[in-house]
C-alpha cells in the first residue's frame, strides 16, 4: 500500500484526513482537526470510530442516563409528598420519557436507524479533554485540533439530556395539569421547575466531569 509521506503532526490529537484513495494509494491532507466520528491512530492519521463499546463504557452510560431520572423520581416524590396521589403516574411518566429519550439518541446516533452505536477507544484521560491539547509549535500560534476522541461518549450524553427535556416538557405539563388536581397552581409544577435547574447542572457536570467520572 503506497501512502505519501508528510512530516508528522504535532500534539496528541492533530491527525491528517483521508483525501483520496485509488486501490492502495492513499493521499492524506495536512495535520489538523479529524473529522467527526474518527480519531487519530499511532501514526496520527484519522481513522473512523469502528469499535463496540466496551462494558466500562455502558456502564457509564447507564449511569449518566439514570441521574436525570432519579433526579426527576426524588422531587416529584418530594413536591407530592401525601398531598397528592398523583405521584406514580408522575414516576412512570418520567420513566417512559427518560426511556424514550435513550431508544431516540441510539437511533440518531451512527449508525443511524439501529439501537446499536460506534465507537473510539478510551487510551487515557486526556482523550475526553483534547482541547486542553491544542499544539503552539512557536509558542505564538495555536493549533486547533480539538475533537471528540472518545467518540460518542462525549457528546451522546448531551443528546440524551436534550431529548429528555423536549419530552418532559411536551408531556409532563399536560399530565399533572390533568392529575394533579389534589395541588395548589404553585405546587403542582415544582417538579418540572426543578428538572429546569438540574439539566443545566448535569449538562455541566458531563461537560466538565464527564472524563473523571468514566475513569472513576
Amino acid at each position: 500500500m503506497a501512502v505519501d509521506i508528510q512530516p508528522a503532526c504535532l500534539g496528541l490529537y492533530c491527525g491528517k484526513t483521508l483525501l483520496f484513495k485509488n486501490g492502495s494509494t492513499e493521499i492524506y491532507g495536512e495535520c489538523g482537526v479529524c473529522p467527526r466520528g474518527q480519531r487519530t491512530n499511532a501514526q496520527k492519521y484519522c481513522q473512523p470510530c469502528t469499535e463496540s463499546p466496551e462494558l466500562y463504557d455502558w456502564l457509564y452510560l447507564g449511569f449518566m442516563a439514570m441521574l436525570p431520572l432519579v433526579l426527576h423520581w426524588f422531587f416529584i416524590e418530594w413536591y407530592s409528598g401525601k398531598k397528592s396521589s398523583s405521584a406514580l403516574f408522575q414516576h412512570i411518566t418520567a420513566l417512559f420519557e427518560c426511556t424514550m429519550a435513550a431508544i431516540i439518541t441510539l437511533l440518531v446516533s451512527e449508525p443511524v436507524g439501529v439501537l446499536y452505536i460506534r465507537s473510539c477507544r478510551v487510551s487515557m484521560l486526556s482523550d475526553w479533554y483534547t482541547m486542553l491539547y491544542n499544539p503552539s509549535p512557536d509558542y505564538v500560534t495555536t493549533v486547533h485540533c480539538t475533537h471528540e476522541a472518545v467518540y460518542p461518549l462525549y457528546t451522546i450524553v448531551f443528546i440524551y439530556y436534550a431529548f429528555c427535556l423536549v419530552l418532559m416538557m411536551l408531556l409532563r405539563p399536560l399530565l399533572v395539569k390533568k392529575i394533579a388536581c389534589g395541588l395548589g397552581k404553585s405546587d403542582r409544577f415544582k417538579s418540572i421547575y426543578a428538572a429546569l435547574y438540574f439539566f443545566p447542572i448535569l449538562t455541566v457536570l458531563q461537560a466538565v466531569g464527564g472524563g473523571l467520572l468514566s475513569t472513576i
